[in-house]
């Protein structure tokens, strides 16, 4: 995971670029693996863990109505949790995560199954990863891995920002 990070700092420092996160199962752990690493002031100013479907609402102005006819694990509600995100911080990428970390889930919505999104320059793109049961420690960790490589993928594919 180091060396995405530092993959990641170096390039958003290059091109000016600011991150921001929107985690739910992760509960932070974008926002801790982006802080490891000093420097990373330069393209981290915030983040946002919305565990609660009201804290959703409030922090990030995700729809009542979205998350009543999809639910909180959806793409629907993590390109929601993504633009949000993005428009709070002023950042330019916003990465949003959603999913069912165990244990438990449903038939509709099983363990393991994590929503991402992201939202860089007027492109927002979610996908829904099946981690399958692993225990909730192990989903989260792949959740956070993953959303690491969709912000370095997404740093890359984004041109510099006018400010830089």
């Amino acid at each position: 995971m180091g060396s995405i990070m530092e993959e990641l700092l170096t390039l958003c420092l290059a091109k000016g670029l600011k991150i921001t996160a929107a985690e739910s199962c992760t509960g932070g752990m974008v926002a801790a693996a982006m802080t490891d690493l000093a420097g990373s002031s330069a393209i981290f100013e915030r983040g946002f863990v919305t565990y609660s479907n009201q804290a959703k609402v409030e922090m990030l102005g995700v729809s009542a109505e979205t998350l009543d006819k999809f639910g909180a694990v959806s793409e629907q509600v993590v390109l929601e949790m993504a633009q949000g995100a993005k428009n709070q911080a002023k950042a330019d990428i916003a990465i949003a995560i959603s999913g069912i970390a165990g244990p438990g889930g449903s038939d509709h919505k099983p363990e393991g199954r994590v929503c991402f999104a992201i939202c860089r320059q007027n492109k927002n793109v979610a996908q829904t990863i099946e981690f399958t049961a692993l225990g909730r420690p192990n989903v989260r960790a792949a959740a956070r891995d993953h959303a690491l490589g969709l912000l370095l993928n997404a740093a890359i594919r984004t041109q510099p920002s006018q400010s830089a």
